[in-house]
């Protein structure tokens, strides 16, 4: 059993949390080895299985990431972006693959990623499902078939709980349609329109944010021209999507050169 990857996974009580722990440890690919949350948290020091409702699991819920690093071969995280810089600099220290869902990460946030992938393999996208990466990859090469003359625009909606926006997956399919177009998205992203805004700029790519209720995740790209448009989808209804990719992923990682890699690389596309 032992030759089985050991699995650490950070934020344990939230939503993205206890999914991860259901996902690995229904798994027989992986073993789950450690759960990490905030220092003060009540769940600190109880077994996380009794903590989220369950039978025991052996594990208990630490505040001290490094300690759990140490036994593990890979570390999943969906917390937020300063606590994910941390556990970047602790998972490089322990060798461990590090799997990032984060999303709200900033440009210079993502850049400090750099010194903690020369010592290990981290794996970060916006998304993990395969569905998503897919139409990110439709999304680039309908921007490169069509000229400006379609507008592009990006909508997505999500829970009432989510604290960022655009969402992660979002600004993948912005990314991946300014790539398409051969502009870096900084250089023409739209992210919002109130009052008297003018007439919309030729090549932008906009975005719009629907937040309510438990939508999981709802994504569409539209490009619109005069008497035509063209709509590529991707509805979530279950949040385990998310948490099979991101296993996935730690176990693809295993063995790999230390560097930054995302879910095109773990999927083949």
């Amino acid at each position: 059993m032992t030759h089985i990857p050991g699995i650490v996974i950070t934020g344990a009580s939230g939503r993205m949390g206890q999914m991860l722990i259901k996902t690995v440890t229904d798994s027989d690919q992986a073993r789950l080895v450690g759960v990490v949350e905030r220092a003060g948290h009540d769940w600190i020091g109880q077994d996380v299985g009794t903590a989220i409702g369950g039978q025991a699991l052996g594990v208990t819920v630490t505040d001290d990431p490094l300690e759990a690093f140490a036994q593990a071969q890979a570390v999943i995280d969906f917390t937020a972006p300063e606590a994910t810089l941390e556990f970047a600099a602790l998972a490089a220290q322990a060798r461990c693959v590090h799997v990032i869902g984060t999303t709200g990460m900033t440009e210079e946030q993502i850049a400090a990623l750099e010194p903690a992938s020369r010592h290990a393999v981290i794996v970060r996208a916006g998304n993990m499902s395969l569905g998503v990466n897919l139409l990110v990859q439709l999304t680039k090469k309908v921007a490169a078939a069509l000229d400006e003359d379609f507008d592009i625009e990006v909508i997505e909606g999500h829970h009432h709980h989510k604290v960022d926006a655009p969402s992660g997956t979002a600004l993948m399919l912005g990314d991946a349609a300014a790539e398409g177009r051969g502009v870096k998205l900084s250089d023409v992203a739209d992210r919002g329109r109130d009052g008297i805004t003018g007439a919309r700029k030729r090549g932008d790519i906009g975005f719009h944010a629907i937040r309510g209720g438990d939508i999981v995740g709802e994504h569409d790209v539209l490009f619109a021209a005069p008497g035509e448009r063209i709509v590529l989808r991707h509805l979530a209804t279950d949040r385990a999507i998310f948490a099979r990719g991101a296993l996935k992923a730690a176990l693809w990682g295993q063995g790999k050169a230390p560097g930054q890699y995302d879910m095109v690389d773990v999927l083949g596309l």
